[in-house]
């Protein structure tokens, strides 16, 4: 019998589990949604209770389908960042839901932050910009709003964590998270990959509610022998970005990718070295096995897929959101229709936690296949405006993007992002980059692979996407898409 691992991912809109033999293909997958609860405009929730029944029912049922339990050597977790979530140390019960990465309800304590001078202290030592998608200020938003949650968290009595860390916990029994998820929280140091002293007294953080920090290619624990009959190793845990940047073999420096998920998170290399952008964007730990950290720039654009689930959802023009690029097709432009989808403000390089959605350019002529079509030009236009910066902030002219995701498969986004760019698109083929990631971490933790090199000969390519738009067709659409922006930013 072959070897095989078993790869946990939890995503913001559903928990799956996907099994690997030595060659990277999948034996077998399996996956549950996962609802999102929407208290107030702007906030988004998720029962903790969910997130884990979720991902673990699709393990077993993963585990089942592929009837290969007794040759998963590992498991590897890969998972939704910042998500933040506090627990009572001796049951492990929950004392509120999970604050989503997404949810705003945190932007007054960050604009106090702000205020109080913070800005460059927290930017320099965690790399991000204060702001209220990253956990600290989540965090904070509890412990002010509900204040014997802090007593409580004084007196040791809670466990704070991100969706890895709360996995970890009811699995293995222990309190841990690795470098890629603790480098999102606002608290962790990048160059001493520690959490940072000088914030944490600042911002009046209980120390003993901090996880354990491991490298991501590392063992945390066992699994408890309860759950798949016998004891499984957990042998890596990355958040979902640097997992997929691991997987798109993204090693060198100047390499970079675009996961094109409910969000767009847009990541290049930037080697042994953080680089501070001055640009929007923030600096992040990639996934890596011990030794010396390697670290990424970083443009997140919050809004990405999510609008093609608000054009099924709630606009209800589409059925599916496989429908998307014929009906983006039908029409030969977007009809001076540009969509700026700020349903929980504009990430990089805007920042803008205020704004809201807009859609400019309506006339009589508008049909809905131009809205259709503006919704998914406007995941590629966000991209554009990240991909600008990380040029500016590098100094290297990127001329190759890989992409994963779920929106990767729409042939029609695709070749307009790559017009947009100038660049060329490299879509995999296999779209599984996140998993795939921590598939390829825990291997070399294993000893089932020898070393990088031999995971590049897995991966391989599926489509290249070429630039084809001429430039003045180009510019047009840019300078469309910027005033519409500022129109959006404008409150």
């Amino acid at each position: 019998m072959g070897k095989y691992i078993l790869a946990l991912d939890q995503g913001t809109t559903s928990s799956r589990s996907l099994i690997y033999d030595e060659r990277g293909r999948i034996a077998s997958v399996d996956r549950k949604k996962l609802a999102q609860i929407f208290p107030k405009p702007g906030w988004v929730e998720q029962d903790p209770y969910d997130i884990l029944s979720t991902q673990l029912l699709t393990a077993k049922n993963a585990l089942d389908k592929a009837k290969t339990q007794k040759e998963v050597e590992a498991i590897g977790i890969t998972n939704q960042r910042e998500t933040t979530l506090l627990w009572e140390k001796d049951t492990g019960k929950p004392v509120t839901n999970a604050v989503v990465w997404q949810c705003r309800r945190s932007s007054d304590v960050c604009e106090r932050l702000k205020q109080q001078g913070l800005s460059s202290l927290v930017h320099r030592k965690t790399g991000l910009l204060i702001d209220a998608y990253f956990s600290a200020s989540k965090l904070l938003w509890l412990f002010e709003e509900y204040p014997e949650l802090f007593k409580r968290a004084k007196r040791g009595e809670l466990l704070f964590g991100t969706v890895d860390t709360w996995l970890l916990y009811n699995i293995t029994g222990k309190h841990l998270t690795d470098r890629t998820n603790a480098s999102r929280t606002m608290l962790f140091n990048i160059e001493s990959f520690a959490w940072d002293d000088e914030i944490i007294s600042l911002l009046d953080i209980p120390r003993s509610i901090l996880p354990e920090v491991r490298p991501s290619g590392s063992c945390f624990g066992e699994t408890k022998k309860e759950l798949f009959g016998r004891s499984i190793p957990v042998m890596a845990v990355a958040g979902d970005q640097q997992a997929a940047m691991f997987g798109q073999g993204c090693f060198g420096e100047g390499s970079a990718k675009n996961t094109y998920g409910t969000g767009c998170f847009m990541l290049m290399h930037t080697g042994t070295s953080p680089q501070y952008s001055e640009n929007g964007l923030i600096t992040t730990c990639l996934g890596g096995t011990e030794g010396a950290c390697e670290y990424a720039l970083e443009g997140s654009v919050f809004t990405g897929g999510a609008v093609v689930q608000w054009l099924r959802d709630k606009l209800r023009v589409i059925e599916n959101a496989g429908d998307t690029e014929s009906v983006a097709r039908s029409v030969e432009d977007n009809g001076g229709v540009f969509f700026v989808p700020a349903f929980v403000g504009l990430g990089a390089p805007h920042w803008n936690m205020a704004c809201t959605g807009t859609i400019t350019g309506i006339t009589g002529g508008v049909q809905k296949a131009h809205i259709v079509r503006a919704a998914l030009e406007s995941i590629a236009f966000q991209s554009y405006d990240v991909f600008k910066c990380m040029e500016k902030d590098s100094g290297i002219p990127l001329k190759k993007l890989k992409v994963d995701g779920g929106a990767s498969a729409n042939d029609f986004l695709m070749q307009f992002q790559a017009d947009l760019l100038g660049a060329v698109l490299e879509r995999p083929a296999s779209v599984e980059s996140t998993s795939k990631g921590v598939f390829f971490l825990a291997g070399l933790g294993t000893g089932m692979f020898s070393g990088r090199e031999e995971i590049r000969k897995i991966i391989k390519v599926d489509h290249e996407f070429h630039p084809h738009m001429e430039e003045r067709c180009r510019a047009a659409l840019i300078d469309g898409w910027q005033k519409a922006v500022q129109k959006t930013t404008l409150e």
